[in-house]
């Protein structure tokens, strides 16, 4: 089946880096054994120790933890930055191309509401936004 999405012409996203998306209510930033690793080595850390430190189980799969205000634990407040952004896992790498936020127009405008750089700046193509979706299911 070859529907087109919605999306067919693309979508627009340039980050602010406002920060905003590392912040607000409780959730999951889900990491595999691969970003486990990449994280635990920038941060010169053993992988039992980064996940010790980093790492919570959630059923089967792991999440960064984050702090009680819902804040990732590798977000700095202070510069409103990600403290490990070359190494930052896929869910964050992705985002806002996530399958939820562009599942239908009012989804994407719901997202461009909580994000100022979505429906902003560059036009993605509708290829890759469903390149982006493809890479993580949240």
């Amino acid at each position: 089946m070859d529907e087109k999405p919605w999306f067919e012409k693309g979508l627009r996203f340039n980050c602010t880096g406002c920060g905003d998306c590392c912040t607000g209510a409780p959730g999951f930033v889900w990491v595999n054994r691969e970003e486990i690793a990449a994280l635990a080595s920038r941060l010169r850390l053993e992988v039992a120790e980064f996940e010790r430190r980093y790492v919570r189980k959630v059923g089967l799969r792991k999440s960064l933890i984050e702090y009680a205000n819902g804040d990732c634990v590798f977000f700095d407040p202070g510069t409103r930055k990600c403290t490990v952004y070359e190494d930052r896992p896929r869910q964050c790498r992705t985002w806002p191309f996530w399958a939820s936020n562009v599942a239908t127009e009012e989804a994407w405008q719901q997202t461009c509401e909580v994000c100022p750089g979505s429906g902003t700046g560059q036009l993605h193509s509708a290829q890759h936004v469903l390149h982006q979706i493809s890479v993580v299911k949240i």
